[in-house]
């Protein structure tokens, strides 16, 4: 039985995706500016992945992880900006705090037994210390990374497309990123390893639309050599955006659960749908506007049927 939502949609639409292209990008410019000024001004919240710190996973056997008792104690041993949160099972939390001092392992060793002292009973089942060398090496790897997909999936597309093909989809995914650190940036979500691999989830989405929308535009050149590129653009992505809201609405339906409930995976799942909603958007709005501004090559030539070759008699 399917759905009576994906049963109505219609095959193609009929939307002036072109005509509304001034608009968007007046849009894409005021929210770009507005990403750079929260950046710039209150920046990122970052986690310990990337300040250095403690994480510790705690469990209170037989009873509930009292987790508002346990932020309320740790700033008292040392423990600054702690972030309790419950994770699995009711009497499991997780503890997360930056410590100051030239020692971190002895300021952790200290909030340990404080803890164990303040709850008895508490069990401390693991404890993950990262220095500020290694965090500073971190934030240089995820920023390598990022850098490293950008780069190969602009070379992907010049291959397989036009320059300007390539030169779009990474204007578009510039523009998807920055967006995306921006809403971080406002909502203060943490940011930390996590989030470096939700970004590049959002980089690998966002290319893949552009690749789609690419390969139906070429389509359409090669079918309508004489027709406006403005309107194969329209034509083009009127036929796919059935297909856009099916795949985007079953992702999004994919990480609702994880959304809607929070939880350890709400700053990844977060991220991830803005990333889908940003990433389809940049593929019209910000992709397509460019190739119409460049311009395309339409000179293949129409394909020459072979003769039969001929049998002597």
């Amino acid at each position: 039985m399917r759905w009576p939502f994906i049963r109505n949609l219609p095959r193609e639409f009929h939307i002036d995706f072109v005509r509304l292209a001034p608009f968007a990008a007046v849009l894409s410019a005021l929210l770009v500016v507005g990403s750079g000024v929260s950046f710039f001004t209150q920046g990122l919240n970052l986690g310990i992945d990337f300040r250095g710190g403690t994480q510790m996973e705690v469990q209170t056997p037989g009873k509930t992880a009292p987790v508002g008792a346990l932020r309320a104690a740790l700033p008292a041993m040392g423990a600054h900006d702690a972030q309790v949160q419950g994770i699995g099972a009711a009497d499991s939390a997780m503890v997360r705090f930056r410590t100051e001092g030239a020692d971190p392992t002895a300021a952790t060793a200290k909030v340990k037994d404080g803890l164990q002292a303040r709850f008895p009973g508490l069990l401390v089942k693991s404890v993950s210390v990262i220095g500020a060398k290694v965090s500073g090496e971190l934030a240089w790897s995820g920023a390598q990374a990022l850098g490293a997909a950008l780069l190969l999936m602009l070379l992907y597309i010049w291959f397989r497309f036009q320059l300007q093909f390539g030169l779009g989809a990474v204007v578009a995914v510039f523009h998807d990123i920055l967006l995306t650190l921006g809403l971080l940036s406002v909502t203060q979500i943490e940011f930390s390893m996590a989030s470096i691999a939700a970004l590049l989830t959002v980089i690998g989405y966002s290319m893949n639309e552009k690749v789609i929308t690419f390969d139906r535009l070429r389509e359409n050149l090669r079918k309508y050599k004489s027709t406006p590129l403005r309107d194969v653009i329209n034509k083009s992505e009127n036929e796919r955006l059935s297909r856009t809201i099916i795949t985007g609405s079953t992702a999004i339906l994919a990480l609702a659960g994880a959304f809607f409930l929070g939880g350890p995976l709400f700053p990844l799942v977060s991220t991830m749908v803005f990333g889908i909603f940003i990433g389809t958007y940049s593929s019209v709005y910000v992709a397509l506007p460019i190739i119409l501004l460049w311009g395309v090559k339409r000179n293949d030539d129409p394909a020459v049927p072979l003769k039969p070759a001929k049998v002597r008699p």
